[in-house]
């Protein structure tokens, strides 16, 4: 049986709306960057973006580059989805960020044999097109899946 690797939802059914908040983050995406807006004054990270530091309440925010590592903090594997093609299977995940602290990112695991994605699993950011021509932040393994690799199932 073949494998059926995860991957991201088709780009025409993500549509992204963005704010005053936001639009730095979509547009670092858009470059091919994974930021994180920092409170410039108590220095706390959040994800998603927010008006307000749920620390202090202060909207001062510095935006801080990202090495683009992770890892999985939770996630769920989702298959048979309605309207979709039967090999589409998503591996959505809570991502931790390790050079944000206390930030995580909800996002796609892709190109993972999704039986093998498990809590602490290294990731790697990588961007896919999306509706409107925004890029979306997933992630994929640090070490890849290989289609067809034994033990997969669909």
């Amino acid at each position: 049986m073949r494998a059926v690797l995860s991957r991201a939802l088709p780009a025409e059914r993500v549509h992204i709306a963005t704010d005053r908040f936001t639009e730095p983050f979509w547009q670092a995406a858009r470059d091919r960057r994974l930021i994180a807006p920092r409170c410039a004054d108590c220095g706390h990270f959040r994800l998603p973006p927010t008006p307000f530091c749920p620390e202090c309440q202060s909207q001062n925010i510095d935006w801080t580059e990202l090495s683009g590592r992770g890892s999985v903090f939770s996630f769920s594997v989702v298959r048979n989805i309605r309207g979709l093609d039967d090999d589409i299977v998503l591996v959505a995940a809570v991502v931790d960020l390790p050079d944000a602290p206390g930030a995580r990112l909800i996002s796609n695991v892709i190109d993972a044999d999704p039986d093998s994605v498990r809590i602490g699993m290294e990731l790697t950011v990588d961007f896919t097109p999306v509706a409107d021509g925004w890029l979306l932040p997933v992630f994929r393994p640090l070490t890849p899946a290989r289609e067809g690799e034994e033990g997969s199932t669909a």
